[in-house]
């Protein structure tokens, strides 16, 4: 069992290590994006720039905001920085919007549109070089190489974005398939182990069984979602998503264990009080884990909808969205769950070690 333990536990140490790098970002936006956003990833003469929209999955004929957010290569915010956008209809290649040039205060800013139809368009960012002329308050002309800096004393990046009306229930479907898949395959597992287990077993609390299993499927659930979500959370903190990643290692660590402990023959059998004791305290071991850690996820996502959480770059409260209600309703079961369970074993094995004596 203790060679179990150690394999589990390096499995999701390798998958943390393995997954940090691709995923450091440090732009101000609500979250990494799917779909319509991105970045510069060679950067931009001595910014990164990135650019997200909202809502994501934009649809034609609704306002939409493109945010952008601009830092230099250590992450930091630049200040003084004179910008142009222009939105292109890449089937066309018509310049359908344009903000002329405009000096930003900071490098995170908004700017809204409403896109006229479906299809692909291309935001063009231009930043003026260092004490360079530029055209303020005017645009430049349309250009047939985007890319084209002749005539500008600027660089240019291309964002490639694409509206439709389908794409972001499509994604959010695909998001759910992704999370209840898993948990209903194994959820199937179980039951048909429970019911197997059952059917052999003389001396059978079914209402407490059926607790452990429900635990162990609301623990690996709980990882799951965190699993899905994490991604998304790169670009305001690398810290968020490390974070989102232990969570869902810690749970999905919690429910394996789980399903080995109880895999395994009744642990309270015999009259040796000293293994009864030993088994007990490692049920109980667990089970602590499993509690305190939980409780630690539900608290900070209270704190972190109520108040800007730690290190939060734009200093604003978390969305609730159905992901978060999804993950703490599982997790609020869990814990109720826990707690019930370790009132019942402690009573269970006082009973045994009083019929032992």
């Amino acid at each position: 069992m203790k060679t179990q333990y150690v394999l589990i536990s390096l499995l999701f140490f390798i998958l943390i290590v393995t997954s940090i790098p691709h995923f450091m970002s440090f732009a101000h936006l609500s979250h990494t994006p799917h779909y319509n956003g991105g970045s510069n990833r060679d950067g931009l003469g001595k910014y990164y720039p990135y650019m997200a929209l909202d809502p994501e999955y934009a649809a034609p004929s609704e306002p939409t905001q493109i945010t952008f957010s601009i830092q230099d290569f250590d992450g930091k915010d630049v200040y003084n920085v004179e910008t142009m956008v222009e939105i292109y209809q890449e089937s066309t290649g018509e310049r359908v919007k344009g903000f002329p040039w405009t000096l930003r205060d900071i490098g995170d800013f908004n700017l809204y549109y409403v896109f006229p139809q479906t299809g692909s368009y291309e935001i063009v960012l231009s930043l003026a070089n260092d004490g360079k002329m530029v055209n303020h308050n005017q645009l430049d002309p349309t250009r047939s190489i985007l890319s084209s800096i002749s005539d500008c004393n600027c660089e240019r990046v291309i964002f490639n974005v694409s509206i439709s009306n389908s794409w972001g229930l499509v994604r959010n479907s695909l998001l759910v398939i992704s999370i209840l898949v898993p948990i209903t395959v194994l959820g199937i597992i179980l039951s048909k182990t429970y019911f197997k287990k059952r059917n052999l077993t003389l001396d059978w609390k079914p209402e407490k069984e059926t607790l452990k299993y429900v635990i162990m499927l609301l623990a690996i659930a709980g990882g799951l979602v965190h699993l899905a979500i994490f991604p998304e959370h790169g670009s305001l903190q690398i810290y968020y998503s490390i974070f989102l990643i232990a969570a869902a290692g810690a749970q999905l660590a919690y429910g394996i264990l789980y399903i080995l402990i109880n895999f395994v023959p009744e642990p309270y059998s015999g009259n040796n009080r000293k293994f009864i004791l030993s088994q007990y305290k490692k049920r109980v071991a667990l089970n602590y884990f499993g509690l305190f850690g939980t409780s630690v996820l539900i608290g900070l996502y209270a704190y972190s909808v109520i108040v800007a959480p730690p290190l939060s770059p734009d200093n604003k409260s978390e969305n609730i969205d159905i992901a978060g209600i999804m993950a703490k309703s599982v997790e609020i079961l869990l814990v109720i769950g826990i707690i019930y369970l370790l009132m019942w074993e402690k009573r269970r094995v006082k009973n045994i070690l009083v019929s032992v004596k």
